[in-house]
């Protein structure tokens, strides 16, 4: 629950810190970097984190690094470049290069990422193998403390200023739904299924199906009401982003053989593709997706 909620915040938060004037990258390759890095790095000690306190280790991993990084987002970003609904002035080959540039840079900085992780942890591991285990009533205050702070997002969104709604608190709402989704559907799945990681396929295609559909119903005519536009937001912004994934997407990459790593890749990507020119297309040829609204009530 913890886990869920400042990995979705952070998103927001670091999304809000490279988002410029000028900026020289993509917002979310920030992201989708500071996340993979954790993954690795959590990858590397996966041991020590096992004989300190195994939950710590899924907290850190499916908990804040699949919250932290989106699948889904990153997939619509994807699909906006091709689509060009900004009508930038560019012609159809810029667009393809910079769907392009978007996809083969997040693949390798977040393959990169995994990679640099896991070196930095290798080099710091023997800090992690003297560190006591937590007694039981530890544990038990670390349970009730992971409720609190999920509980806590309730009278954050109703307390906090109204808008901070759309930027943040409705998406933390939603933020541990969506992780808890990825998760059962990786728990049932991914066993099921030798060949390719099934679950974390399955959710991250829901994700960027959904995203598609939130995307679409704040496009219609007649903006959505403030809070129609919250929860659409919180939606996309925390169920998706949160049920997606790209840090556990690349690990799972990185560690498949070359023929599987690369069909995965481009199953994940081209099936995502399809699903946003399948739900978004005809809202874009009917001219509502350059129309469409940005939720930025106030």
């Amino acid at each position: 629950m913890p886990a869920s909620v400042f990995g979705c915040l952070a998103r927001l938060g670091l999304e809000a810190l490279v988002t410029y004037d000028g900026q020289s990258i993509f917002t979310l390759a920030w992201v989708q970097v500071v996340g993979c890095f954790v993954m690795g790095f959590c990858l590397e000690i996966k041991d020590s984190f096992g004989q300190f306190y195994g939950p710590l280790y899924t907290a850190f991993t499916t908990g804040f690094c699949g919250s932290l990084t989106t699948f889904s987002s990153w997939q619509l970003q994807v699909f906006d470049a091709w689509i060009n609904p900004s009508h930038y002035h560019r012609d159809w080959l810029r667009d393809v290069i910079d769907g392009l540039t978007q996809i083969v840079f997040t693949l390798a900085l977040s393959l990169s990422s995994v990679k640099f992780g896991a070196h930095i942890a290798s080099l710091l591991r023997p800090f992690f193998q003297t560190l006591p285990s937590p007694n039981r009533p530890s544990r038990y205050t670390l349970t009730a403390l992971s409720v609190l702070i999920y509980a806590a997002t309730c009278p954050a969104y109703f307390r906090l200023p109204e808008s901070y709604r759309v930027k943040a608190t409705s998406a933390l709402l939603y933020s541990f739904p969506g992780t808890l989704t990825r998760y059962l559907l990786s728990i049932n799945l991914n066993p099921r299924f030798h060949v390719l990681p099934v679950g974390t396929f399955a959710a991250n295609m829901l994700g960027t199906a959904l995203i598609a559909v939130f995307t679409v119903l704040q496009s219609t005519r007649g903006p959505p009401s403030p809070n129609g536009c919250n929860v659409l937001s919180g939606l996309a912004n925390g169920y998706c982003g949160c049920l997606t994934t790209v840090s556990t997407f690349a690990a799972e990459v990185a560690t498949l053989e070359n023929k599987k790593s690369w069909f995965y890749v481009m199953l994940s990507v081209v099936t995502a593709q399809l699903l946003l020119l399948v739900i978004l297309g005809p809202s874009y040829w009917a001219g509502n997706v350059s129309d469409r609204t940005t939720c930025s009530y106030t």
